[in-house]
């Protein structure tokens, strides 16, 4: 298994682990148009890990800078997916460790994201990975 930068190629692939999570196709022409505008920024962070030549998991980190305390960056952490056949073998945290590093690289503070309390094995993966519960989480559809 190997963890590297996402590429423009891996879009079809990762519309599949998608349809694994959320149940309904991605347009894959929107992502990739979407992918070669998130590539030109220096504030998103796009890895995938493979494991014989297959796109088996993803993660997007997003830096954000503060205007508070030490104004060093910190990291949101968004759409981790491990195909269903994979889990429990080492990718996520695998992802995660590379996600890390790179938000060290970048000087962030610390690293956030956002999961549904419902879905406990992917609370207890966020917590034996070093992340803690920290208050209420909300958000707002637009």
């Amino acid at each position: 298994m190997k963890i590297r930068k996402m590429q423009f190629s891996d879009m079809p692939e990762l519309a599949r682990l998608y349809y694994q999570f959320w149940r309904e196709p991605s347009d894959v022409g929107a992502m990739e148009r979407q992918f070669r505008r998130l590539e030109k920024t220096d504030n998103h962070i796009l890895l995938c890990a493979e494991q014989d030549s297959c796109l088996v998991g993803s993660v997007m980190g997003i830096i954000c800078e503060d205007l508070y305390g030490n104004y060093c960056p910190f990291m949101v952490l968004e759409n981790m997916i491990v195909d269903k056949s994979c889990r429990q073998s080492g990718i996520g945290k695998a992802l995660l460790g590379a996600l890390e590093k790179q938000a060290k690289e970048r000087r962030c503070t610390q690293i956030i994201l956002v999961t549904e309390e419902n879905r406990k094995d992917a609370c207890r993966f966020y917590e034996t990975n070093g992340f803690q519960a920290d208050n209420a989480g909300y958000k707002k559809k637009l």
